[in-house]
């Protein structure tokens, strides 16, 4: 298998290296498919709940758009 990385993306893996987190490239990209698995898992359940409760519960007045970004801003006020 062939991967290629940013510039950017290959100084974050040297980064993670050089403190001392990873013994090498490997290890970093294994976790960082992990952790996208653990978060992907995450978004698709969560996805699933809202759906969910749409089909259980009346009507939202709000639009798509504000739904977006009170999903983004939750997100964003977690990381």
């Amino acid at each position: 298998m062939n991967v290629s990385f940013t510039k950017k993306q290959e100084e974050y893996i040297s980064n993670q290296i050089e403190s001392g987190d990873f013994q090498n490239a490997s290890e970093v990209v294994r976790d960082a498919l992990r952790l996208h698995e653990v978060y992907r898992h995450r978004v698709i359940q969560d996805l699933k709940t809202e759906i969910e409760k749409g089909w259980d519960n009346k009507s939202s007045s709000r639009s798509v758009k504000d739904i977006i970004k009170a999903k983004k801003q939750t997100n964003d006020s977690n990381v």
